[in-house]
């Protein structure tokens, strides 16, 4: 007479999120509104996908008005979407501030684009069992900015043409 002995396995896994919808904070601070979605791609990679888009333009021909879109592929020490996370990142938009007076802008209007990539390092924490968390993320990175400048307002005369390159820090979300 033979004995079978069956032994069950349970399974001992932590639920991982599938996707997170977002939004940064520090983007409606300056009135642009924007969205992204992050999908888990395995047990510690994700892919996020960010957009904004800033429409306005303030009185005394002053404007903000850009569109920008970053993917971001990031590497979870832990698990994904708790915890640190690495990421590598492309961006491009287009842009048409003026009047701004600030970092040497001065008040010309500046109309073109940019694009470029870099690295970050981020946290996430879960602050509550209802699916809520909050997120900080910091960046270095590289971007070219190719745009015209031109004299204040919509109408203003074209004054030159660049194409600077940037070493910056290229996100700061929350």
């Amino acid at each position: 007479m033979g004995t079978s002995v069956h032994a069950q396995v349970q399974r001992n896994e932590t639920y991982l999120p599938k996707f997170a919808i977002k939004t940064n904070a520090l983007y409606w601070a300056t009135s642009t509104p924007n969205l992204g979605i992050e999908v888990g791609l395995a047990k510690k990679l994700t892919l996020d996908i960010s957009g904004n888009y800033n429409p306005w333009k303030f009185g005394d021909d002053r404007q903000i008005k850009h569109w920008l879109v970053q993917p971001e592929l990031r590497y979870w020490l832990c698990e994904r979407f708790n915890g640190s996370f690495f990421g590598l990142h492309g961006h491009y938009g287009e842009m048409n501030v003026s009047n701004l007076n600030i970092f040497g802008m001065g008040h010309d209007r500046y109309d073109g684009s940019l694009y470029g990539a870099g690295i970050s390092y981020g946290y996430q924490w879960i602050i509550s069992s209802k699916r809520w968390s909050m997120e900080a993320t910091i960046g270095v990175g590289y971007a070219r900015l190719e745009y015209d400048k031109y004299a204040r307002g919509d109408g203003g005369e074209k004054v030159r043409a660049q194409q600077p390159q940037l070493f910056r820090s290229d996100q700061n979300r929350s």
